[in-house]
């Protein structure tokens, strides 16, 4: 008796259609992912030029602001505030985080200190984080700071100075000084080298770096080795710059809000041209401390940080002045920004450098 083969034309079918099912699927998912990129792709178009394409995403992402003068400043404020919110980067390990509280000029200041490694002597960068004056904590800044010490093996100091419009000029400024002088005298309980501080900030942050800056010179110390200001906030008066205008909306930050940080922080409007509140305003820019200052294309306060680097240029200050082009304001502290780990990268290495110069300087004394 012969047997006969069982029909294999069954099990053929059945590969034949997942295989089709598979194709359809994949098929499916690359149309996705193309109509995604050519949406992408769209956004990225302005009246102004071109973003980048995750800069786009972001904005599209974020939420939109209200225009500040359709709420009360109170409204507007709680708005704005989220204290101890999740930073936007991802948390990184590090050896040693300390909060410390340090006397300030009406009470205590808080600072949060990370240390890199277990290692004393170990260079100073002291942060004043963003927010028009208005907001910002620790919490919000733990993540890029944290970052910031690993990767520029410096111990950083965040400083939480107060916020308007509770405390007006100059409480913010005064607040950045005494931390800086602080860290200077105490720099041994921190594992720091009081020889080789630097400061650093973004926006209201850059603004107080850059004060810190005057206030050190013209108060006899401490002395500071770099300063490196992102997208700094230099002039809180009426001057006005065509990056006001260009980008006054649509960009996140708007050109109305600006001018409501200025009136919470800055009531009294005389008090606007003072070089502690606007630093591109004071009479002499000379001996200051070497700068690197980034700005950002579609920024309503890009022309203030970018004439900032020109005025003390000329004063004989060396700085390094980096525009990125197809971001916005505060674009550094958003990890999935290409550009924004290009502007970490280029800060590291400008303080990299300016701390090991120092340490050279001062084997030659």
């Amino acid at each position: 008796m012969k047997f006969q083969k069982p029909d294999q034309r069954p099990i053929t079918g059945k590969k034949s259609i997942l295989k089709r099912v598979f194709l359809f699927v994949a098929g499916s998912i690359l149309a996705l992912i193309l109509i995604l990129a050519i949406i992408v792709y769209s956004w990225t178009f302005t009246e102004h030029g071109r973003l980048d394409p995750e800069v786009a995403v972001a904005l599209k992402l974020m939420p939109v602001l209200p225009d500040p003068n359709t709420v009360s400043p109170a409204e507007a404020v709680k708005l704005l505030r989220n204290p101890g919110r999740p930073s936007r980067n991802k948390s990184i390990d590090i050896c040693h985080v300390e909060d410390r509280k340090i006397p300030g000029p009406l009470g205590d200041i808080p600072i949060r200190v990370y240390q890199p490694f277990e290692s004393g002597s170990l260079p100073i960068l002291v942060f004043y984080h963003g927010g028009g004056f208005t907001m910002g904590d620790l919490d919000g800044s733990d993540s890029f700071c944290r970052k910031l010490s690993k990767l520029s093996g410096a111990v950083v100091v965040s400083v939480d100075y107060r916020l308007a419009p509770k405390h007006t000029f100059p409480a913010a400024a005064e607040d950045a000084y005494t931390a800086l002088a602080w860290v200077a005298k105490n720099a041994e309980l921190i594992s720091g080298d009081n020889r080789r501080i630097a400061v650093t900030g973004g926006s209201a942050g850059g603004c107080l770096a850059a004060v810190t800056t005057l206030m050190a010179r013209d108060r006899g110390g401490p002395s500071i080795l770099y300063q490196v200001l992102c997208f700094p906030s230099t002039d809180q008066s009426d001057s006005d710059f065509p990056s006001h205008t260009l980008y006054a909306k649509g960009y996140y930050l708007t050109y109305e809000w600006l001018i409501f940080f200025r009136k919470q922080y800055i009531p009294n409007e005389s008090d606007r041209k003072h070089p502690y509140a606007s630093p591109l305003l004071a009479a002499d820019h000379r001996g200051l401390p070497p700068a690197l200052v980034i700005t950002a294309e579609f920024d309503p306060v890009r022309d203030e940080g970018e004439a900032y680097a020109e005025k003390i240029k000329n004063a004989g200050v060396p700085v390094r002045l980096i525009r990125y082009s197809g971001v916005v304001h505060g674009f550094i502290s958003v990890p999935f920004i290409r550009k924004a780990n290009q502007a970490i990268n280029e800060s590291v290495t400008a303080l990299k450098e300016a701390f090991s110069k120092g340490i050279s300087e001062e084997k030659e004394m």
